[in-house]
């Protein structure tokens, strides 16, 4: 039988749980950088830097993986305005 303590921590981790989705308010070209930015916290420029220099390498490492993302990665959901009074619905 589980804790009220333990009850809060474990809506915690589902509700505060981040998830890698690609950005639909800070994208340039798919949202990908961005969605990694919001993920892991860091500033969205020092990323599109670093997959810039990805794409510089001769294999074309950048440009494979930020295909691949494109595709696996799925986009934020929309947010709609909410009337007073109802509850927020997200459309995936």
């Amino acid at each position: 039988m589980p804790t009220c303590a333990s009850t809060a921590a474990l809506e915690w981790v589902v509700i505060g749980r981040k998830r890698l989705v690609r950005s639909r308010a800070n994208r340039k070209i798919a949202g990908v950088c961005a969605g990694f930015a919001e993920y892991f916290d860091l500033d969205v420029t020092l990323v599109r830097v670093v997959w810039l220099v990805l794409l510089l390498i001769p294999p074309c490492l950048g440009l494979l993986s930020y295909l691949i993302a494109w595709i696996v990665m799925p986009e934020e959901p929309e947010m709609h305005p909410v009337p007073s009074g109802q509850q927020q619905v997200t459309n995936p």
